[in-house]
């Protein structure tokens, strides 16, 4: 009998077999997802591209607090499939114009015995990824759903490298990204974006995260990545049926820059909830802010106060000279004074401190053709927040703001709740299932004040500005504020980083343009080139001119694209990049036949030739060029800068000389 024991552990030791039992295809027939179940009824799914496994065999399930676990003794119960394509408007954005088309699988998956629990996988298959997310249908067996775990799984097929952030660290969003091989991925913050060793490109991500945890992404068995959902109490996520989860996102692209084109985290967001949305306008502004991450001024009362009547009427005269729109203002508000990091309680959002003329200011700002942006700074007390926010939107809209940089900065794990006055405050992290919810009744709440939404500390953006377009951007990740104290300051790499990573979730205000190149005792890792190509690299319809009014006097020359560059454009396109070592993006005015191109790079100079072909062949155009002077270097000649013309065409091809952490900006104007 014993050579009979070898056979019989062979056996014992190979895993289920599995049957494919539905499928879907992208419509260009490359990428295609197969729903697998293994003979205990356990469900997977794969995405192939061109026939060979990109993500192999992957988890689906859930871990349940109030009922037994959705992972096995699972079957396939009806499947239907549709194509849809369509194209749609987007008030506001990187592109006017998006195409939605994509091939949809519905898998209705249910329990083979017990109590016949039933959910819905949907599949949608895009040329440029893939998107599924489950739907919970109203059932006798599932009334009340309490989530401790999703086992959604991503197991990449091929060796890959990836640059990714931690999940669950005390500062939030805001740490340097990582490149590391992909089997040394730690829990980590979506989007994470990964390379193959064969060259394939691909970032895992969410979109539309309503009413649930947002998702992140641990090590899991097979060095597959596997979600790992935000703490919340009772459990991660409570909700009633019938519900459906936010889309888990696979963005998949031949080269780094078609993960920057691709449109498919906005695609899987609901269409514009809010109708017409033409009160919000895209711009530029300056503000009282820069001055105080120097420590010259101060958000609280005091010698220092930089939210006073005078120092705002400066920069309202700045604007108003220089043409930009919006004048932010931060501690204009009582609150501040005092240890507000510890206790957001005493910020009053409708009331302002004694040197403040909040009336006087926004009628002075109205008659210079400027407008007042309101700050909101709730010091992580949300619910103290939210009994405000109504009558402070009311304000503002009276007063004619109609946009509020939102903040939310306490450490991560600290978010202050209070569901009822006098109920004992709970903490509760920024990406909870109760944060996705106040962001939501936030944005709502603005909206009907025609109030947009500019949210720093945030939850992370997964497309939900194409429901409400009031959304208009957040922070999320490493500002420009750490160059002033940062320790260390932002490095050359993170903003190349930041366009393939972070960006790819969408808009972040970032607030570029410090050409004084100069932090609180520390220089920006920056040459004066790199600062004019932010606004072209870095997306956001509202953009800051972010130094104080006093050091563009001293650089006219550039400061002339700051004034010139606008936010809101027609057509987006990446002539070249690598993720975390260069870019080069050109965009087109929406409303002129202008086009811009922004080109940065890391720690190494490079030499960078790109066709001019996006032009149209009707033109001539006169290449306004703002780039690195001979020598340029971050570390020891940042200044080095020239500023200048030639007449080009859609058939010329430009060679741009990039400084070690420098830039360039192109603004390219039809000769008429």
């Amino acid at each position: 009998m014993r050579p009979l024991i070898f056979p019989l552990l062979l056996l014992a030791a190979l895993p289920a077999q599995a049957a494919t039992v539905a499928e879907a295809s992208s419509p260009d027939g490359k990428l295609k997802v197969e729903l697998d179940l293994s003979n205990e009824g356990r469900l997977a799914y794969r995405v192939l591209r061109n026939g060979e496994p990109l993500v192999g065999d992957s988890r689906l399930g859930f871990i349940l607090r109030n009922g037994r676990q959705l992972l096995r003794g699972l079957t396939l119960e009806t499947q239907s499939s549709r194509s849809f394509d369509e194209t749609w408007e987007q008030p506001w954005g990187e592109r006017r114009f998006v195409r939605n088309h994509y091939n949809e699988l519905r898998a209705r998956i249910a329990e083979s015995n017990h109590d016949r629990r039933r959910f819905d996988v949907v599949v949608r298959v895009f040329d440029d990824g893939v998107g599924f997310r489950y739907e919970f249908p109203k059932q006798p067996a599932m009334d009340e759903v309490q989530i401790s775990e999703e086992l959604t799984e991503f197991a990449i097929a091929k060796p890959a490298t990836a640059w990714w952030i931690p999940a669950y660290e005390w500062n939030r969003e805001e740490y340097l990204y990582g490149r590391t091989p992909l089997a040394e991925v730690g829990m980590a913050q979506t989007p994470i974006t990964l390379r193959t060793d064969d060259g394939i490109h691909l970032t895992l991500h969410e979109a539309a995260l309503v009413d649930y945890a947002g998702m992140n992404l641990a090590k899991a068995d097979g060095g597959a990545l596997r979600a790992s959902l935000t703490p919340g109490s009772p459990a991660k996520v409570v909700r009633r049926t019938p519900f459906t989860t936010p889309w888990r996102t696979i963005q998949i692209a031949d080269r780094a820059g078609g993960l920057v084109e691709s449109d498919l985290i906005l695609n899987l967001n609901e269409p514009n909830a809010l109708g017409d949305v033409s009160w919000f306008k895209p711009s530029k502004y300056v503000g009282v802010w820069w001055a105080m991450h120097l420590d010259q001024q101060s958000w609280a009362t005091g010698p220092k106060h930089g939210a006073t009547t005078e120092n705002t009427k400066r920069h309202i005269d700045f604007a108003a000279k220089y043409g930009f729109r919006g004048v932010l203002v931060e501690g204009w508000n009582t609150g501040w004074d005092g240890d507000w990091f510890a206790n957001g309680w005493d910020f009053d959002f409708s009331k302002p401190t004694p040197d403040y003329d909040l009336q006087g200011l926004a009628a002075y700002a109205k008659s210079k053709g400027v407008h007042l942006i309101g700050h909101h700074e709730t010091g992580c007390a949300v619910s103290h927040y939210e009994r405000q926010m109504a009558a402070s939107f009311a304000l503002f809209q009276r007063l004619g703001i109609d946009a509020v940089k939102t903040g939310y900065v306490c450490d991560a794990g600290q978010i202050e709740r209070q569901d009822r006055p006098g109920d004992p405050v709970v903490r509760e992290w920024h990406e909870s299932q109760y944060m996705s919810n106040h962001h939501l009744r936030v944005v709502q709440a603005a909206a009907k004040h025609h109030v947009a939404i500019n949210a720093h500390e945030p939850i992370k953006d997964t497309g939900l500005r194409r429901t409400y377009p009031n959304w208009i951007s957040r922070e999320g990740a490493r500002g420009q504020e750490f160059n002033a104290w940062g320790n260390p300051p932002n490095p050359p790499e993170h903003e190349p980083n930041l366009i393939f990573t972070r960006m790819l979730a969408g808009p972040m205000d970032f607030t570029p343009g410090v050409l004084s190149l100069q932090g609180r005792g520390q220089p920006l890792q920056s040459t004066l080139a790199r600062q004019l190509a932010l606004y072209v690299v870095l997306y956001s319809p509202i953009q800051m001119a972010a130094d104080l009014p006093e050091n563009y006097a001293e650089h006219m020359d550039a400061f002339q694209f700051i004034r010139d560059v606008p936010v809101d454009w027609s057509e987006t396109h990446v002539l070249n990049g690598e993720v975390g070592d260069f870019a080069t993006l050109v965009r087109k005015d929406r409303n002129s036949e202008a086009w811009y191109l922004g080109s940065v790079t890391d720690e190494n100079a490079r030499t960078l030739e790109m066709s001019l072909s996006f032009l149209s062949p009707k033109h001539r155009y006169v290449a306004e060029i703002y780039r690195d002077g001979d020598g340029a270097h971050y570390k020891d000649k940042p200044f080095a800068f020239v500023r200048e013309t030639r007449v080009v065409t859609h058939a010329d091809t430009l060679t741009l000389r990039l400084g070690a952490g420098g830039g360039a900006a192109i603004r390219f104007v039809p000769n008429r």
